[in-house]
C-alpha cells in the first residue's frame, strides 16, 4: 500500500513534494493550519531551512508554531534543513563584524527552548533530498506501529497575538510565561507593563521588589552611542533578511492562555 503524507500547500516550492512523489508517495495536498507534513494522526512535521528558523525568531512566529504543534498532536517534530554555516553567505564576515557570531548565538538559544522548553524532537537534513528521505522513513515507520495513514483535525489556531505579547514579556530578565501572564492580565498591554513603577511590578506575584527594581534598571538604563550604533546596523541587516524571504523560559502552557 502506497504511504501518504498530506502536506501544507505553501510547500510546494520547496521540490520536497517532487521528491516524494518520485519516490512512490501519495502527496496530498492541503492547506494545513499547522505545520508543513502530517505522516500519521498523532505525528506532524514544521520543517525550517536554516534561514527560516532565524527569521521566525525575528518576527515571533517561531514559537507560537512550537506551541500549537505541542497542543494539538501528541508526536510532533522540528525538522532543520542545511547547515549553521549557511548564515555567514549573506553578510561581509570582517574581523569586527559580530553579525554572524549573533546569528548562530540566536540559532543555538533557540534550538535550546524548542529541545527543552518545548520538549520537541529536532531532526536535521543537510537538502531537500534528504529530508524527503526523512519523511518517507516517518510516514513508513508510523504505518507499520498503527496501520493508519494521516489523519486531518479540525484545529483552531492559538491567538498568535497574545502569544507573542507574551513573547515579549518573557524577554524581561526573570520573567518566565507563568508571570508574564499574570503581569498581561494585571496590565492588559506590554505597553502598561513596561511603563509601570517598580512598585506596581512587585504586586505582582513571582516578581517582588528586587526583580522590579532590575526590570526597571534594564528598561531605564540609557546606552553608550557606540551601542546605538551597533544596534541600528545590526537591526537594519535583519530587516532587509526578513525582506528577502526573541528570550527566557516559554510558552509551555502559553496555549492555554490565548
Amino acid at each position: 500500500m502506497a504511504i501518504r503524507i498530506v502536506v501544507d500547500e505553501r510547500e510546494k516550492n520547496s521540490r520536497v513534494p517532487d521528491l516524494l512523489k518520485l519516490m512512490g508517495v501519495y502527496v496530498d495536498y492541503k492547506q494545513l493550519t499547522i505545520g508543513d507534513y502530517i505522516v500519521s494522526s498523532e505525528t506532524i512535521i514544521e520543517r525550517k531551512t536554516i534561514h527560516d528558523l532565524i527569521n521566525s525568531v525575528y518576527d515571533g512566529r517561531l514559537f507560537v508554531q512550537c506551541s500549537d504543534l505541542i497542543k494539538h498532536y501528541s508526536r510532533p517534530v522540528i525538522i532543520i534543513e542545511g547547515n549553521l554555516t549557511d548564515l555567514d553567505t549573506r553578510e561581509d564576515c570582517s574581523s569586527d563584524s559580530r553579525l554572524i557570531i549573533d546569528k548562530l548565538r540566536i540559532a543555538y538559544e533557540t534550538l535550546i527552548k524548542v529541545a527543552l522548553d518545548f520538549r520537541l524532537p529536532i531532526l536535521y537534513t543537510s537538502s531537500v533530498f534528504y529530508t524527503a528521505e526523512l519523511l518517507v522513513l516517518l510516514a513508513s515507520n508510523q504505518f507499520k506501529n498503527k496501520n493508519e495513514g494521516p489523519l486531518l483535525k479540525k484545529i483552531k489556531k492559538s491567538n498568535p497575538f497574545v502569544l507573542q505579547q507574551l513573547y515579549v514579556l518573557t524577554s524581561l530578565p526573570g520573567i518566565g510565561s507563568k508571570v508574564a501572564t499574570r503581569l498581561l492580565e494585571k496590565f492588559h498591554s506590554p505597553r502598561n507593563v513596561l511603563n509601570a513603577s517598580i512598585a506596581e511590578l512587585a504586586r505582582v506575584p513571582g516578581i517582588g521588589n528586587m526583580r522590579a527594581e532590575k526590570i526597571r534598571k534594564i528598561l531605564d538604563t540609557s546606552v553608550s552611542p557606540e551601542v546605538n550604533v551597533y544596534t541600528q546596523r545590526k537591526l537594519l541587516v535583519e530587516n532587509s533578511d526578513e525582506e528577502e524571504n526573541g528570550s527566557n523560559d516559554f510558552f509551555n502552557h502559553a496555549a492555554e492562555t490565548s
